[in-house]
């Protein structure tokens, strides 16, 4: 079976754009759970609404593959599902080597999805001594004193970095240095890479905190809409507008309640859009 080393996939060859190459696994993933339910056919329509997308921008990204479908049927499932998996290179053996191996790490070990998806984990790898030889998802997990060998052996060309931050940069140098040319980054941390290495950076604390960001603005606009709402006038005693502290004649003083709840108290704190919380670059 071919190894990630000596192959590449075509899609830069092809001019296909990087945001359709960031879709490509998205329809992929759709097309495949078609086919596990023996779909043969799917419309434009159907699919771009599984994977999240508008169907003219689907159409669009079938074009760079020279797929168009047919009026009236749609798209060939099986046939798109080995257009994509060509065009990403999942038609072959991709090694990979994982550094880190705490909770993380061992959890990316223990997903059974890498290799149903043409990745092969070839080796586990850690700083700490005490890690080494012991077990995780059944492979012996090996030192780093041993990478660059590891890497050698095993023709790995992708490597990913699940060690603290303080410690990822230095593993990264050593992957390229070995010959790894793509590295899938879960450390917080940005990395510094030469021209040819790819990179793709995983940082769970930021998707929360866009996440809480989001959720703060819809608590400044619950609060501001609750504010805007027309308060009751105090009756009087016939029935009419109770007079103002000012007399007769004076202008009615509306009682205005501020609103109560978590809402109020981000209007209160943060103004009607809230207070915008500090997100760190990816």
């Amino acid at each position: 079976m071919a190894t990630g080393r000596t192959h590449r996939p075509a899609t830069r060859s092809r001019g296909i754009p990087e945001a359709t190459v960031a879709r490509l696994p998205l329809y992929l993933r759709a097309l495949t759970a078609l086919s596990e339910r023996s779909v043969p056919t799917v419309s434009s329509e159907e699919l771009a609404a599984a994977a999240g997308v508008n169907s003219a921008k689907l159409r669009k990204d079938f074009s760079y593959l020279g797929s168009y479908g047919t009026r009236g049927v749609g798209y060939d499932v099986e046939y798109l599902v080995y257009q994509i998996s060509r065009e990403l290179g999942l038609t072959q053996d991709w090694p990979v080597v994982i550094v880190g191996i705490g909770n993380l790490g061992a959890a990316l070990a223990n997903y059974g999805g890498f290799s149903a998806r043409g990745f092969r984990v070839a080796a586990l790898i850690d700083a700490d001594p005490a890690m080494a030889g012991r077990p995780v998802a059944g492979m012996p997990v090996q030192h780093t004193d041993d990478l660059e060998k590891i890497i050698s052996e095993n023709g790995v060309s992708i490597g990913v970095i699940a060690t603290p931050a303080g410690a990822a940069q230095q593993v990264s140098e050593r992957l390229i240095a070995a010959g790894v040319t793509s590295i899938l980054n879960f450390a917080p941390t940005v990395l510094s890479v030469p021209d040819g290495v790819d990179v793709r950076k995983v940082d769970l604390s930021i998707e929360l905190q866009i996440l809480a960001f989001h959720e703060q603005r819809k608590a400044g606009e619950e609060a501001a809409a609750a504010g805007s709402a027309p308060a009751p006038s105090a009756p009087s005693g016939d029935g009419g507008v109770a007079d103002a502290p000012g007399g007769a004649g004076a202008a009615p003083v509306a009682a205005v309640e501020p609103p109560a709840g978590r809402a109020a108290a981000a209007l209160r704190k943060n103004g009607p859009e809230g207070e915008v919380p500090a997100v760190m670059p990816a």
